[in-house]
């Protein structure tokens, strides 16, 4: 459930999608992307208390790592569907339509606009409050399951367990312009090749083909 605003206009500003401004859907005179600005810092800084007291002995490196798990779109658009955002948001007809209520990146943004106005309506504490409720406790299972560690490092350590040779990553595949150039490669373990990746750099097409070999061992 969401918190009783003070202020109900920046709670319906920050459910007021670009789209549905000139429908005038909303009460509101403008979206929620400048609230979606200030909900991204004000989510980081929470994010990053929250870890730096849950772990008090690890590294800047691995308290980075749980933080992006943890403000990751997948996981703020999981926290907008436990809110039914979706429900919530003005929108226009055309991005209704199109997935807009469903769509994993609206989501996510939606919920730091929230943030950013609960921010501006109550405060910090306010926020932590908020995000204790619906955000944080996420982060058990991001950490029982090791979702903080990116496919690659993960296949790293899947190797190293079967006592295999560690993945070899060979593009195989470069199209397009240099400017939006799609890379394909394929990861090799003990000399058997495992899977195939796409992505538009090189290393988004390395984590793809990690993700798929670790499937492929696991199966």
């Amino acid at each position: 459930m969401l918190p009783t605003f003070t202020q109900p206009l920046l709670l319906t500003t920050a459910l007021t999608h670009r789209s549905s401004l000139n429908e005038h859907l909303s009460q509101a005179s403008e979206s929620n992307e400048r609230l979606e600005y200030l909900g991204d810092a004000v989510l980081e800084l929470a994010a990053t208390k929250f870890l730096f007291h849950k772990f008090p002995s690890e590294p800047e490196g691995q308290l980075t790592a749980f933080r992006s798990s943890l403000v990751k779109t997948t996981t703020l658009a999981e926290v907008a569907t436990d809110l039914k955002l979706g429900e919530m948001l003005f929108m226009s007809k055309g991005e209704e339509s199109g997935g807009g209520r469903l769509n994993v990146g609206l989501l996510a943004n939606t919920v730091e606009a929230v943030i950013g106005a609960l921010y501006l309506d109550q405060g910090f504490e306010a926020v932590e409050d908020f995000l204790k409720d619906h955000l944080f406790p996420k982060f058990d299972q991001i950490y029982a399951q090791k979702l903080y560690k990116d496919a690659k490092s993960l296949l790293q350590e899947e190797v190293q367990a079967k006592g295999l040779e560690a993945p070899l990553y060979q593009v195989v595949a470069e199209v397009g312009p240099d400017h939006d150039k799609i890379f394909t490669v394929e990861v090799v373990i003990d000399g058997q090749k495992k899977a195939i990746g796409t992505g538009k750099s090189k290393q988004q097409a390395q984590q793809e083909a990690a993700k798929k070999a670790l499937e492929s061992l696991n199966s």
